[in-house]
């Protein structure tokens, strides 16, 4: 029973990750496409909204954690402010080097996905799963 329900977690993960990869895509697009900002800037404002959707969705309904959401978004936040330099870093150094800049993209969206969802299951709702 106790594997479904991590299965069932893992695929409600997706599922709204899913969700704020689109929001994360469409936000990236208008800002490359129509703005022409440079790719920092569409990555990381792409990213906020992604994040803040993401973990409004997930905290409540995939992990049903009633965890102190202030303590929950600082967890998070720290999540974010290694992956975040890191990842704009190299995803500039990887698009100066004249690697298409959807492909940065999609590799930084990806390695996102499956490192976000493990440090909030081991880290930020560690113990406070199924709590609501």
């Amino acid at each position: 029973m106790a594997v479904n329900k991590e299965v069932w977690r893992a695929v409600k993960f997706t599922l709204f990750s899913a969700s704020a990869g689109i929001i994360q895509a469409l936000s990236f697009a208008l800002l490359n496409e129509l703005v022409h900002a440079s790719y920092w800037v569409a990555y990381l404002t792409s990213l906020v909204l992604s994040v803040l959707w993401n973990f409004t969705l997930n905290r409540r309904y995939t992990f049903k954690s009633a965890t102190n959401v202030p303590v929950a978004m600082a967890k998070v936040l720290g999540f974010y402010v290694v992956f975040t330099p890191l990842s704009t870093w190299l995803g500039q150094l990887a698009e100066s080097s004249g690697v298409n800049e959807y492909v940065v993209f999609v590799i930084t969206i990806l390695s996102n996905f499956v490192l976000e969802f493990l440090f909030c299951k081991f880290v930020v709702y560690r113990h406070t799963e199924d709590t609501l």
